[in-house]
């Protein structure tokens, strides 16, 4: 079994139920050292004293917070444990809420829940099951890794899931952000899209979904490795503009249609460039250029 990350117990009411904290997800990652161009050196990062040009070993290092001037405030992290009694342990529901009430966009990472203690497995079941039944979550804080945390706890099947969430402050109001953007569309442009939208729904499969960079990194890798180079070549798609928008939408939707039948459209917009591959052993692609240079001036 996983090790938990965090422990502790989620407290609504006057009920604890003890937990423990895993993860739910795992990225896609290919790990890269990193070297001196031309070398097989590695490149390494070291923790320096900028003043003594010294390396300085990780259980010396404290945490200072710049309050300007040149000043810094250093602080123990046992001083900050200090001022999170209880949150570093604690779960504290503060509230239910309708799941379908929370923006998407506040969610951040999820975990599993699991309980912690089988002699009061009973007391998670019964969170996790009237979760379920309501379609609520509970809003939560507690402290991990000398953060505070935002969470939802929601029912997933037979598991608690918990989601860390972005404090209302951390979401970036976009009107700043962005600008001025498009007003509100009307008319048989915002029909047509409208039917290319339904046309184009279908059930959400996860499975469906592949991760397709990290399989070409990996055949980048494979490739090289026998003395190869793989060249991918793919062109970038052009803006549709509004003159064309409404053929655009149109061919789209015949289109989604013929494939959610079965069948071909009749009708074919601009063809959709797939990513080409090119493998060439390594150092015969100039000679080859040369033998063709050469047939040219003898031709001639």
């Amino acid at each position: 079994m996983a090790r938990a990350i965090w422990s502790g117990y989620i407290n609504f009411g006057l009920v604890s139920v003890p937990v423990g904290l895993y993860s739910a997800t795992q990225e896609h990652q290919l790990d890269f050292h990193q070297f001196q161009r031309g070398t097989s050196d590695r490149i390494r990062n070291k923790r320096v004293n900028e003043r003594t040009g010294r390396e300085v070993d990780y259980a010396k290092i404290v945490k200072g917070h710049d309050v300007g001037g040149g000043e810094y405030v250093v602080v123990e992290q046992e001083e900050l444990a200090d001022i999170a009694p209880g949150k570093s342990r604690s779960l504290e529901i503060s509230t239910f809420v309708d799941l379908d009430e929370i923006d998407p966009i506040h969610f951040q990472k999820s975990y599993y829940l699991a309980p912690s203690d089988a002699g009061n497995a009973s007391s998670y079941g019964l969170l996790r099951d009237a979760l379920a039944r309501t379609n609520r979550a509970g809003i939560a804080r507690f402290v991990m890794r000398g953060k505070e945390y935002l969470a939802t706890i929601r029912a997933d099947g037979k598991v608690l899931v918990l989601e860390t969430m972005f404090f209302a402050d951390e979401i970036r109001d976009p009107a700043q952000e962005l600008g001025d953007l498009p007003a509100k569309t009307s008319g048989k442009q915002l029909k047509m899209a409208t039917d290319l939208v339904e046309a184009m729904s279908g059930d959400w499969r996860p499975k469906d979904y592949k991760d397709s960079y990290t399989e070409r990194v990996k055949k980048l890798i494979a490739t090289k490795r026998k003395g190869k180079e793989v060249v991918f070549t793919e062109e970038e798609p052009e803006a549709t503009s509004s003159t064309d928008l409404v053929s655009a939408l149109r061919a789209s939707v015949e289109a989604a249609r013929a494939r959610r039948s079965g069948g071909s459209s009749k009708k074919t917009t601009a063809k959709k460039s797939s990513p080409k591959q090119k493998t060439t052993a390594k150092g015969t692609t100039k000679k080859a250029a040369a033998k063709k240079t050469a047939a040219k001036k003898k031709a001639a």
